[in-house]
């Protein structure tokens, strides 16, 4: 009875944790197997008998019988004197079957085994999960908002199953409340130890190409086939679509009457802005379509420089240079990600008569040339073209110093 209740107790396990019987008494086996082999030194000459419908386990103990004081291995003989208690017909040379009892083993013994049950079932869990999930990956997951932690959002799905959503991964304007349904890419499926950890993330350029299949059926099917991406996790994205059916307009399709199809995007995304263009493999056709809404006049490659990164002159009327930046340099940050070109933004007519800011590092200090370039401003025609209020909000500099920048660069063109 010993045995049948220590089973069926084991059994609960198999409710809480979604592991088969089957499976479960062959775990089971696997930790008594261990155990004798702890006791006796050996367990090949035991037989484990589990019959999973009534929960019964037995242990069987076999030996063969020697002579009285001819035992070599006491595992695996038996004194004739000894075996004629178990059943008077036995014989020297013999096999003798004897059942363990589980309190042969000592307590100490059983409770250890229990301890490498759990361990054990445990482990085959994690493993389950790990395989169920790594197979996920790239893919999109819903999950509950369990708690939330000051570097991440702990997530729980229908099965128990948790989560990680790290601050890194969440859009600057994710706001979550307990109990509340968080939509995210899996991105990374690890162990760690042997537990499995689930990274999710809501600002991966992945996720914005699953969400695009979701929402839009020809991409789905594959009639519009997504060729690039870049993304600023909550502020703005470009997305190059192309379509092999010329009867399809691509950026029709995904944007939808009105803004109809792209708008359960945007707002899943936190308002994220989405640029959807046309993909083409020219090159120069490619770098004009990314700056939109700027309206470009010329484009002019240069030639690769080895270990640099390709670069582009694209050439616009003054009215159309501060929409091909973007606020913040936004805008020509992502079309930059977007073509793999680093972009230079010039004037029309005036490619000839601007300079460079790095000319001017003697009178203006490394950090404010930084500052411009950080919102795609290269040249001194670029920062002149700019109003100093617009100037201001887009970078961290003073309104003083700004003025005193384009007082030097003024003096330069007036010379």
């Amino acid at each position: 009875m010993e045995n049948i209740a220590l089973i069926d107790s084991f059994s609960e396990f198999k409710d809480d944790k979604s592991i088969d019987r089957v499976t479960l008494m062959a775990i089971l086996e696997d930790v008594f197997r261990a155990a004798l082999k702890r006791k006796y030194g050996s367990d090949d000459n035991f037989d484990i008998i589990i019959n999973p419908d009534k929960g019964d386990l037995e242990i069987w103990r076999n030996r063969i019988v020697v002579n009285d004081g001819e035992i070599e291995e006491p595992n695996e003989e038996i004194a004739i004197s000894e075996a004629i208690k178990i059943e008077p017909d036995f014989e020297v040379g013999e096999d003798v079957s004897e059942e363990v009892k589980l309190e042969d083993l000592g307590r100490r013994a059983i409770l250890a085994l229990r301890q490498n049950l759990i361990a054990k079932i445990h482990e085959h869990d994690n493993t389950n999960i790990f395989k169920q999930f790594k197979e996920l990956e790239g893919e999109i997951y819903s999950a509950e908002v369990h708690h939330i932690r000051h570097n991440a959002i702990i997530l729980l799905d229908d099965d128990g199953n948790e989560i990680v959503l790290p601050k890194s991964e969440q859009i600057r304007s994710d706001y979550f409340r307990k109990g509340e349904s968080v939509r995210g890419i899996i991105k990374l499926v690890e162990l760690r130890g042997n537990k499995p950890a689930i990274i999710m993330s809501r600002t991966s350029p992945d996720f914005l190409v699953k969400l695009f299949e979701q929402e839009i059926p020809e991409v789905f099917d594959g009639l519009i086939t997504i060729e690039r991406v870049a993304r600023i996790p909550g502020e703005k994205a470009k997305v190059a679509v192309d379509s092999y059916d010329d009867r399809i307009d691509p950026v029709g399709a995904c944007v939808g009457m009105k803004g109809s199809r792209i708008h359960g995007i945007v707002r899943e995304l936190g308002n994220e802005n989405i640029d959807v263009i046309n993909f083409t493999k020219n090159d120069q056709i490619f770098i004009s379509r990314a700056l939109s809404p700027a309206k470009v006049v010329s484009v002019d490659i240069k030639e690769v420089v080895e270990g640099e990164k390709q670069r582009v002159e694209v050439f616009l009327r003054p009215e159309e240079v501060s929409k091909a930046i973007g606020k913040g340099g936004v805008n020509i940050r992502l079309a930059s990600q977007l073509t793999g070109y680093e972009i230079d933004v010039l004037r029309e007519g005036m490619e000839d008569e601007d300079v460079e800011l790095t000319e001017f590092s003697d009178e203006i200090e490394a950090w404010v040339i930084k500052e411009f370039n950080n919102i795609g401003l290269d040249t001194a025609r670029s920062v002149l073209d700019l109003d100093v209020s617009d100037l201001v909000k887009r970078t961290d500099l003073e309104e003083e110093t700004i003025l005193d920048v384009q007082r030097i660069l003024k003096e330069e063109f007036e010379d």
